[in-house]
């Protein structure tokens, strides 16, 4: 029998496999997770009335403006330093990328607590300092507000160094030696062609940064500077309500590092732009599509697949 009198083969219909186990999974997780939220809520000894009095009083607004404030210098500081520590660092002049990796090696090898504990006690082995013949009294100036600045943006700049550096060299080499040999400096180069390129790679870790220097700004109770965490350890010294209050803090710094997640999403998003075919969708339209087609009926039968008949 030839194949163009052989019959046709039947329809194969495609029926999605199920998966019960994952159901399953999914109710103990949210069970375990309802019952540690119970746990905790219903604790005999907890005071929700401290918590709800404290949420928005003066001196946690205060601190959480605080917080905010050293958040964002210290990131300009970093952000900035590192631009330049990065560039230093790829650059062929054999002094400068030694100093470069040098700075990275100290900053990164000790721990922050342990800079930001160094710049508040400066003055213990530096009571002055000046040059010319002009001297200043140390002690004037390193306050608690700057031996944080310098404690965290310091620290910050040597990781920032990283980030932009692996974003640089993810550049295609071509690129850059085309626009060398089209008489293009080094400077238009890095600014023009390499920078705006490397932004997608940037992003995403300097976004995590951010939200990870949020919270990393409450090692600066050391300092005695005025944060969130500095404030809520001196309430709850007078009045020892000392999970409360962490709960109070707690909700600010969620709060504030949800912002910088939702910032972060728009700005990746932004910077995706020409390297993806269809851009993610934002979370409103997310949820129009969520609304909107939750109700839709079924999708119709599946068409006939037809497999070649073999002869």
């Amino acid at each position: 029998m030839s194949a163009t009198s052989a019959p046709r083969p039947e329809a194969i219909r495609a029926i999605p496999v199920r998966h019960p186990w994952r159901w399953v999974a999914a109710i103990v997780i949210l069970l375990i997770a309802a019952g540690a939220i119970y746990i905790v809520a219903t604790a005999p000894d907890l005071r929700w009335a401290v918590v709800q009095h404290f949420l928005f009083q003066d001196r946690i607004r205060l601190g959480a403006v605080a917080t905010i404030v050293l958040t964002v210098i210290a990131m300009v500081i970093g952000v900035t330093l590192g631009i330049v520590l990065a560039v230093m660092r790829l650059s062929p002049n054999p002094v400068m990328s030694t100093v470069s990796w040098f700075y990275l090696w100290f900053f990164r090898g000790t721990p922050v607590l342990v800079q930001l504990f160094f710049w508040w006690n400066l003055p213990l082995i530096l009571p002055t300092v000046g040059a010319f013949g002009h001297q200043v009294n140390t002690v004037d100036y390193i306050n608690p507000f700057i031996a944080s600045i310098l404690g965290l943006g310091l620290n910050e700049a040597a990781y920032m160094a990283e980030i932009v550096r692996a974003g640089i060299i993810s550049v295609d080499q071509g690129q850059t030696e085309a626009a060398m040999a089209l008489g293009m400096r080094r400077t238009q180069i890095l600014q023009r062609i390499v920078l705006p390129q490397a932004m997608k790679v940037i992003i995403p870790p300097t976004g995590n940064e951010t939200i990870s220097m949020l919270k990393t700004s409450s090692l600066a109770f050391i300092t005695t500077f005025g944060e969130l965490f500095r404030v809520q350890t001196e309430i709850s010294s007078f009045n020892f309500r000392i999970v409360e209050l962490l709960i109070v803090i707690s909700a600010w710094y969620l709060f504030f590092t949800s912002i910088l997640t939702v910032g972060q999403y728009y700005i990746e998003r932004y910077f995706a732009r020409g390297g993806q075919r269809e851009l993610p969708m934002t979370p409103w339209q997310r949820f129009r599509r969520m609304l909107f087609t939750f109700h839709a009926p079924p999708p119709g039968p599946v068409a006939p697949v037809t497999m070649p008949r073999a002869h």
